[in-house]
């Protein structure tokens, strides 16, 4: 039996968030000598076998990592190291057109690396969801438990003291399930950002800026269709006012003139005076 094992016998397992798991009453160990799982006193849950790189022994306690927050930290960083690479080679190749062809290997490897670890996003992720709704349901028991010693307190069953007791420890339980329900949000968080970033990493230079070149077209296109039409020029010889009157003018027909011109000349009272002296004149002579 290796010093490891000597160590952690007999120890307290609690996990990260500070809730009690059970007490480690051995460990199996591999060829080598090396500690492979490690079983732990579950109380009415029984043995359970926990591999022993989700432990973290300390003096007095040994401490419970669960498996999600192990697989979604691995993934965060080989996710944003192979993100960060895939950059690296980006650039290189708009700083340097001779090195497209040895980059090609390289960029089809970093994609084939996201594509795998796509699948394991959505493993991971399906666990999330799992472990949440696990939460959600603990959080609910211990509520209902909060509302019946409550209940039991105002109806005299139970004494004052230990009502503050069962709030005292349900309030430490509350906190650890809220603690955890953080830690998977935040997580969550952090996975969809670094898929947003492999989405904009893998968009080709080109294409980006042919979309740009069709965006400013089409807008120069719009803004010319939002125009007023412009003006169109006088003649030199009709000012604008004067062809405004000649558009506006009513149309005379030839018949209307020789009318209008035969009433101008019987109402003129001039011009009647003399036609009048006129054929007195020819009668004289």
């Amino acid at each position: 039996m290796s010093n490891d094992e000597i160590q952690i016998i007999g120890k307290k397992v609690k996990d990260m968030y500070g809730t009690p798991v059970g007490k480690v009453v051995g460990t199996i160990s591999d060829i080598d000598g090396s500690i492979q799982t490690v079983g732990v006193d579950c109380g009415a849950d029984g043995l359970r076998q926990i591999q022993f790189e989700q432990l973290v022994v300390q003096p007095d306690v040994v401490i419970f990592i669960p498996k999600w927050r192990l697989d979604s930290q691995r993934l965060l960083r080989e996710k944003g190291l192979t993100l960060r690479r895939l950059k690296a080679l980006i650039e290189l190749v708009s700083e340097n057109d001779d090195m497209k062809e040895s980059a090609e290997m390289l960029n089809e490897k970093y994609k084939s690396k996201l594509s795998i670890l796509d699948e394991t996003e959505n493993k991971i992720n399906a666990q999330l969801d799992v472990r949440t709704a696990e939460l959600d349901e603990q959080l609910k028991s211990v509520k209902m438990l909060i509302f019946d010693a409550k209940m039991q307190y105002k109806s005299n069953e139970i004494s004052e003291s230990t009502f503050e007791s069962v709030k005292t420890q349900t309030t430490d339980l509350i906190e650890h399930i809220t603690h955890e329900q953080a830690e998977i949000s935040n997580v969550q968080r952090r996975l969809q950002d670094l898929s947003m970033e492999v989405q904009i990493t893998e968009a080709p230079r080109q294409q980006l800026q042919e979309e740009a070149v069709s965006y400013l077209g089409t807008q120069s296109e719009s803004e010319v269709q939002t125009k007023l039409p412009e003006v169109p020029e006088q003649s030199p010889e009709i000012p604008i006012q004067q062809h405004a009157q000649y558009i506006s003018a009513p149309m005379i027909t030839p018949a209307q003139q020789v009318s209008s011109s035969h009433d101008a000349i019987n109402t003129s009272p001039g011009k009647k005076t003399e036609e009048s002296d006129w054929l007195s004149r020819m009668e004289a002579q």
